[in-house]
Order: structure tokens, then sequence, then C-alpha cells
């Protein structure tokens, strides 16, 4: 009997939010700046955490939602012009990328060209990045500039593979949420789901692979499988440096 493997990796793409970084103190601290000049209430960063994902516009309409008021179309355009002009003068303000994720990118990139496909639009994708000093990983960064290009749509991630000259069964979704899932599913491209982030379950897409922590994508790129957990439910991840850079 013949086993088949799955398609070789060739490139992967990356969500940005609560997969490469941990945002959530910029996010929050630019929507709350944009709710208070309009004179609404702020939100704490755990509720902020949790609605993290389908992108601006959409954070801003369940922070709309939960104050109770309606999504009204000159309200929510000036939020969304404070929050941007906020995150781009403090990007990260008070968040980084999470440990593991510099070492992980340092080992990747000599071997596997790198994007990141993101729902953050690209001026605010890139100004975090930047600011973390990972920018320069990555051959391409592609946000979401328009609403039909958010994931859980395919636009993005077909895009990344066709700037690469990548087929999508060879480009890998690397994501937190059930939008990089859906995405990759809809591309056609394998997925792996980053459990490290903000989501604690998924429902729907099934990924290839479940990563506990950035270490656990090495051992699947370089392994047929999931290295398997020992007795006690520990898994080992394999060593990764974490270089500044």
């Amino acid at each position: 009997m013949t086993t088949r493997h799955p398609p070789r990796i060739e490139a992967i793409a990356f969500d940005l939010d609560g997969t490469l970084v941990d945002t959530a103190p910029g996010v929050t601290r630019a929507l709350n700046g944009a709710l208070e000049r309009a004179g609404l209430a702020a939100f704490g960063m755990d509720v902020v955490r949790g609605w993290i994902g389908p992108g601006p516009d959409a954070l801003i309409a369940r922070a709309l939602a939960a104050a109770g008021r309606p999504a009204e179309p000159g309200l929510a355009a000036r939020l969304r012009a404070d929050f941007d002009a906020i995150t781009l003068a403090d990007p990260l303000a008070g968040g980084a990328p999470f440990e593991g994720v510099r070492g992980l990118l340092a080992l990747l990139t000599p071997r596997y060209p790198l994007v990141v496909v993101t729902n953050k639009p690209t001026p605010l994708a890139r100004a975090v990045l930047q600011a973390t000093g990972l920018l320069h990983r990555f051959a391409a960064v592609h946000g979401a500039d328009r609403p039909e290009q958010r994931k859980p749509a395919p636009l993005l991630l077909a895009l990344a593979g066709e700037r690469l000259r990548v087929a999508p069964h060879a480009l890998l979704m690397v994501g937190d949420s059930a939008f990089d899932l859906e995405a990759a599913r809809a591309a056609g491209c394998p997925a792996a789901w980053a459990r490290w982030g903000y989501v604690a379950a998924i429902d729907g897409a099934a990924p290839r692979w479940r990563l506990d922590a950035p270490s656990d994508l090495l051992a699947c790129l370089h392994g047929p499988e999931p290295r398997p957990r020992p007795r006690g439910g520990a898994r080992p991840h394999a060593q990764v440096p974490d270089p500044s850079h």
C-alpha cells in the first residue's frame, strides 16, 4: 500500500493580530481613544481582545452595538478615522510579538517565502510590523483594504499565492481564528491553527495542524506529522532561538 503524503509546503502566510503579535493593547488604546473623542464609554482590554479579528470596521461596529448606539455611517467613519490615527501614532502601545515568534521567523525566512494576510488594513499592519522589527521578514503584507477582501473571503490568500507564484495547495495559512481557517479552505490552502492566540476554540473548518506554540510549526513542516505527545500530556517543542530581529 502506498502512503499519500500531504503536498509540500512552499510558502507560508501568517495572520497578524493574535498570531504573530499580541496587538490587544494597541487595538484597545486606539478603540478607546476614538470612543472617548466621540463622548462614548471605553471598554476593557479583555472585552476588546474578543472582538479582534474581523478588522477595525467590525471592531467599531461591535463597540457601538455593545454601547447601545446605532451604527450611524457618519459616527462609524469618524471613529474609524480616529482609530487609524491613534494606531499609526503608537502601533503597539505595549503589545509585542508572541514568545517564540521572532525565532520562528528567523529560521523560516531562509527556507520559505513568508507573507502576512490580515484583516487589518495594509497601512496599519505595516506599521505594527515595523514597530516590532519584523517587517523585513515578509515578502509582502496583504491587508484587507476593502470589505470584500476580509477573511473568511479567500481573496487575500489568492493574491498572496499569485504574487509568490505558489499553488494554493502549497501555501500554508497560519492563523488563530475561524476567519483564517475558512479563508484557507475557500482558497484551497492548508491551514494551521495558532492556539496561542486569541481564539480558544474553533468550529467549522478543520486545520491540517494544531499548534500549541510557534515552535510546533517547525516540527510539523520538517516531519511527516506533528510529534506525538509524551506521557503526561506535555508536547515537546523544537528549540527556537529568539533573536531581537
